[in-house]
């Protein structure tokens, strides 16, 4: 699994963006050979031995502890989305106690509460759908369908937010911030394939848009970690025209992963008015997962 949520490739991914002036250290002149920190000054900095940090970077040291990740998230200046992800992958990566072999996640559930799907027709007329763990979509309301033309077109298994973002002819065109909207895409993905490292149907969408998409692999390899909470998306080729909507991401309660999308816009905006327009158009069918 070290191709999705290694551990040691986190680590270098984020050393490699550290310069030495930014840790505290001395500059020193002259060309380095190495682009950011070096193993040895992260050791160094985070008061562990050169020898332990190279283990935990090779994927040999499989039970940090939570002092040595704290000391090691300072040093590499993570975030609280990136430091959250390397305990993630550090936990992943440490064997069950009295068994070779990390927990696995528990199955993925697409079937989703009707109470859960009534709220998507309280929303309304705010867009609104409902997304599994890997971003499959479960159900929209009217307005949520509107909201990514061209994806009732695939059959439903295949309905993924993701997949669109990126295969679908029309995403490019939608997304009027379209490297802005990938870019999030790929670090919030990375932040599930962090804490569900063995969830197949993750490893398998990874997998089919490496290999499909250049764009995704490319934003894959950078390893940025996002949990995406909430944003801005401006939706340059709707059915209605362009509007910017802001967004809300609520993660539903006794339902493995799911998440409820919910967008908005201020009243009396023109965004609003297109808000409005979007929910009295046609509406494609709406998506049904077995």
């Amino acid at each position: 699994m070290e191709s999705i949520m290694g551990l040691g490739e986190f680590l270098r991914s984020r050393r490699a963006r550290v310069a030495p002036q930014e840790a505290g250290l001395p500059t020193v002149t002259g060309r380095r050979r190495t682009s950011g920190l070096r193993r040895e000054e992260v050791a160094m900095l985070a008061g562990v031995s050169i020898e332990y940090y190279r283990r935990l970077e090779q994927g040999k040291q499989n039970r940090p502890g939570p002092a040595v990740l704290e000391a090691i998230a300072g040093v590499l200046r993570l975030d609280d989305d990136e430091r959250a992800h390397l305990f993630a992958v550090a936990r992943a990566a440490s064997p069950a106690r009295g068994s070779g072999a990390p927990p696995e996640s528990a199955p993925a559930s697409h079937t989703p509460r009707p109470d859960v799907l009534r709220m998507l027709d309280l929303v309304a007329p705010c867009p609104a759908y409902l997304l599994s763990r890997s971003n499959d979509l479960l159900a929209a309301n009217t307005s949520g369908m509107r909201l990514l033309p061209g994806i009732e077109e695939w059959p439903a298994r295949r309905r993924n937010t993701v997949r669109y973002t990126f295969l679908h002819p029309r995403a490019r065109r939608l997304y009027g911030n379209w490297d802005e909207v990938a870019a999030a895409t790929v670090a919030h993905l990375r932040s599930v394939a962090g804490a569900h490292p063995d969830a197949p149907e993750l490893t398998a969408l990874i997998g089919e848009l490496t290999v499909k998409s250049e764009e995704f692999a490319a934003l894959w390899q950078r390893y940025d970690v996002r949990s995406r909470t909430n944003g801005r998306k401006c939706f340059a080729d709707s059915a209605v025209g362009r509007m910017d909507l802001s967004y809300e991401a609520y993660e539903v309660a006794r339902s493995e992963g799911h998440r409820l999308i919910v967008y908005q816009a201020e009243p009396g905006s023109p965004d609003h008015d297109a808000m409005l327009l979007l929910s009295l158009t046609d509406a494609p069918a709406t998506p049904s997962v077995t």
